[in-house]
């Protein structure tokens, strides 16, 4: 990491200054510990049904969510055409890979392959200790740098080898070498639909204060059984969220911009320091970053996810892996928060603080309480408590319809605002909707559960798992009602 990165990210990294923390979010954050005791005692004190409390509200939380989507996401009924520009920043695209071998040809090929093409392509090899040297020399004439230096540029490729120091390590160091406008983030096995950079470029030129945009990601999984079944329930659940995103950004409270594929101000960036090597979620934590000090100078910097974006990335098709990722997950959200606790509840920070961060202190618990409510469920059924199961099957009835409605209601607006590209189809979408809550739902609260542990042991580590690339490539937009298999 150069010096003027390390100055800048000490300079307005909360987690260096360490500013007090407001009542606010102390009273916000207590409150949701408080609360899930308060509701877990009722399961030993309560009366019938209440004794279900944790469950109940956690059913009312989730439905909340939903709703807030639904209202949110409602202009999306109706295609929208891109605002037009003329102007075109230049753009660098950054791979970050470690012994990606097996995936970086197509990755490679996609970017080339790009209607409006990027101005560079940079690799920042971190360390890999595969057979990335020789792929890249075989294929693509590359000369190996020195370690910490970079090749020189053939057909627009360029070859940055980092010592092995993490992907955050390697995007800084990467960013020392871009001049160009804007970077976009590409993980070594995401494979960009053919418009995706056109996409990113005319959103960036059409609005100045956008200084960070996320796309849109579809899931592809090994050919396994065990991964078709991760791939199909990831499907669904990607669908949900990045939904779930552009909600938030019509508030102007996105945070979540998915590192896999996202666009940058390169400028904007380096003001605020870069990315953070300590943490699990470099991505997620420099958004943070780049809103805190929008604010705080005035600026009017914003995020957006765009549905024009899209691409495929490899996603995990097994219980081990998928319990790794989303445990590095969860515990980088649980050091953002922590860093970022004195913006939770703050005025200060418009409806990011007293809207978006609120909520995502909610989130700390929420899987907690999900795992609560379906042990007191196991619990139920074995002490032979069948009573107080006929009304809790109602309400998990009545979520079940609730979410079938917004699993079709999704769909639909997924292929209008992303041209009609996805999987996802109804009958499947109705399968999801009934198996979830007792299978991938449990799986994903296992993974968060077990990100607390990686927040409050301090474990860190950029994940090494292999996964194909997509063999499939993504189209160009299509018509919004075309049917998907």
């Amino acid at each position: 990491m150069s010096a003027s990165l390390d100055s800048a990210l000490h300079a307005h990294s909360p987690r260096y200054s360490r500013p007090a923390t407001p009542l606010a979010s102390l009273f916000i954050h207590g409150g949701v510990l408080a609360l899930w005791l308060a509701l877990f005692a009722q399961a030993f004190f309560g009366i019938g049904v209440t004794g279900w409390s944790v469950g109940i509200v956690y059913v009312a939380y989730d439905t909340f969510l939903l709703a807030f989507t639904f209202i949110q996401t409602w202009p999306l009924r109706r295609a929208t055409t891109p605002q037009a520009t003329t102007s075109r920043p230049s753009l660098t695209v950054i791979i970050a890979a470690y012994n990606e071998e097996a995936v970086l040809t197509g990755t490679i090929a996609a970017l080339r392959a790009q209607t409006d093409k990027p101005d560079a392509i940079l690799l920042a090899d971190d360390g890999s200790t595969d057979g990335t040297a020789a792929l890249l020399a075989r294929e693509f004439g590359l000369t190996p740098p020195l370690l910490g230096g970079i090749s020189p540029a053939t057909a627009g490729l360029r070859w940055l080898r980092a010592p092995h120091e993490g992907k955050a390590s390697a995007l800084n160091l990467a960013l020392g070498h871009v001049t160009t406008d804007l970077f976009l983030t590409v993980d070594a096995d995401t494979k960009l639909a053919p418009d995706a950079v056109a996409a990113m470029r005319g959103a960036f030129a059409a609005t100045p204060g956008l200084v960070a945009a996320t796309g849109v990601l579809a899931p592809h999984c090994e050919g396994t059984a065990a991964g078709r079944l991760f791939e199909w329930f990831q499907t669904y659940e990607y669908i949900r969220n990045f939904l779930g995103r552009f909600a938030w950004a019509r508030t102007d409270s996105l945070l979540l911009i998915s590192g896999a594929f996202a666009g940058f101000r390169q400028e904007a960036v380096l003001s605020v320091g870069g990315f953070d090597p300590d943490c699990l979620v470099e991505d997620y934590e420099l958004i943070h970053r780049l809103r805190r000090y929008g604010y705080q100078r005035k600026l009017g910097w914003h995020s957006t996810v765009l549905g024009t974006a899209r691409a495929r990335t490899s996603a995990p098709g097994s219980i081990p892996a998928f319990l790794r990722q989303r445990r590095r997950w969860f515990g980088g959200f649980l050091q953002t928060q922590l860093w970022y606790r004195d913006m939770v509840g703050n005025p200060a920070y418009a409806r990011l603080g007293t809207w978006m961060l609120p909520v995502k202190a909610v989130d700390t618990m929420q899987p907690i309480y999900g795992l609560c409510a379906f042990a007191l469920l196991i619990w139920y059924i074995c002490t032979g408590r069948i009573g107080i199961l006929r009304p809790i099957g109602g309400i998990i009835g009545g979520k079940i319809i609730l979410d079938l409605g917004f699993h079709i209601w999704s769909i639909h607006l997924y292929r209008r605002w992303t041209g009609g590209v996805t999987k996802a189809n109804i009958f499947w979408a109705v399968a999801a909707s009934i198996a979830e809550p007792f299978t991938f739902q449990l799986l994903r609260h296992l993974g968060a559960t077990l990100g607390w542990v990686s927040f409050l042991t301090g474990r860190r580590k950029w994940g090494t798992t292999h996964r194909p690339l997509p063999a499939e490539s993504i189209s160009p937009a299509t018509h919004p009602e075309s049917e998907m298999p």
